[in-house]
Order: C-alpha cells, then structure tokens, then sequence
C-alpha cells in the first residue's frame, strides 16, 4: 500500500495506517531528535511526543506525498520545544554520526575526517548539510523543516559547502607538504 493510501486511511481514523506509517520513519525521527538533544532518553521522549501529536493532527496533512517531511517537522519542534525547556544549548556530540555516517570498518580514516569536517560547521550549517545530503531531503524541504526562507537555506548550504570544500583542499595541501 502506498503511502498517500495509508496517509488518507489515516486521516479516516484509521489507527493501524497510523501505526505503519509512523513505524516507517520511527528511525529517521530518532536519529533526527538525537541530533538535537545529544542523548537517547531526551530523543526518545521527542519521538514519543512526535507521534502523539502528529496522530492528533493527522488531519491536517494537506499533501499526503510529503508525510515525512511533515512528520520531521514536527520532531524536530519537539525536540526544540524540549530544548527550551531545559534552557540550555545543546553541543551536536560526535556518537550520533555513528548511525547517520555509515561507513565501511576499512575506512576509518574516512569516518573520522567526515565526523571532523561536520563538527567544523556552524549549528544551522550542521543541520541543512544533515538534511539535505544525509536524510535526502531538498533544500526546500529542509529549509520548511528549519523554518527558515529558501534563500537562507540555499546561502546555509553554499557557505556549509565552501567550508567543507575549503578545509579538504587545506587538509590535502597540508598533507601533500
């Protein structure tokens, strides 16, 4: 059953379209809401929050082929909304790359310099960068997730980019001297 069916079923009231649907991106939330806390217990409690609020609102989708994009939306405002009330600021902490950054055990070296090019990035550089590239998003869905303007996210994600492709260049030019 495809996803816009399982969506309308859902909106209809139908729990168990609800539950298949959620279950399907359960991981991306996870992962997504982890990002934002930097601990298991916090992510958790966000992705609870998550599908608590997105079952009560259900019927609000209006594009059911962007139920994801919906449904991160509502994670990641979660997670902020928890931020928020702990009234600190959160350091993205290197152990979420393990489940985001995938990567052969004969590569670590490689694993490493992705971990340490993505640290090198400002928090919303971070976040459109994981969005767009990680989670396969386009910029405009990552941009309405951010809730910010296009253009700021386009301009995010050019500046994150030049970084990145920056300090290759002077990894490699180091390392060639």
């Amino acid at each position: 059953m495809s996803i816009i069916d399982l969506v309308r079923r859902a909106q209809k009231g139908d729990g168990t379209a609800y539950m298949e649907l959620f279950q399907m991106y359960e991981e991306d939330l996870y992962r997504m809401a982890y990002v934002y806390l930097g601990n298991s217990e916090d992510a958790l409690d966000a992705v609870q929050e998550t599908a608590y609020r997105s079952f009560r609102s259900i019927a609000k989708v209006k594009e059911p082929q962007y139920f994801k994009t919906w449904l991160v939306k509502i994670a990641i405002s979660c997670s902020i909304d928890q931020l928020r009330k702990r009234k600190k600021e959160v350091q993205m902490k290197p152990e979420y790359y393990d489940s985001i950054l995938a990567v052969d055990d004969n590569d670590i070296s490689l694993t490493i310099s992705l971990k340490d090019l993505i640290e090198s990035l400002d928090l919303d550089e971070k976040h459109v960068i994981l969005l767009r590239f990680y989670h396969d998003f386009t910029i405009r869905e990552a941009t309405e997730i951010m809730n910010i303007p296009l253009g700021t996210g386009k301009t995010l994600l050019y500046r994150a980019l030049k970084k990145l492709r920056k300090r290759v260049e002077g990894e490699e030019v180091y390392g060639a001297q």
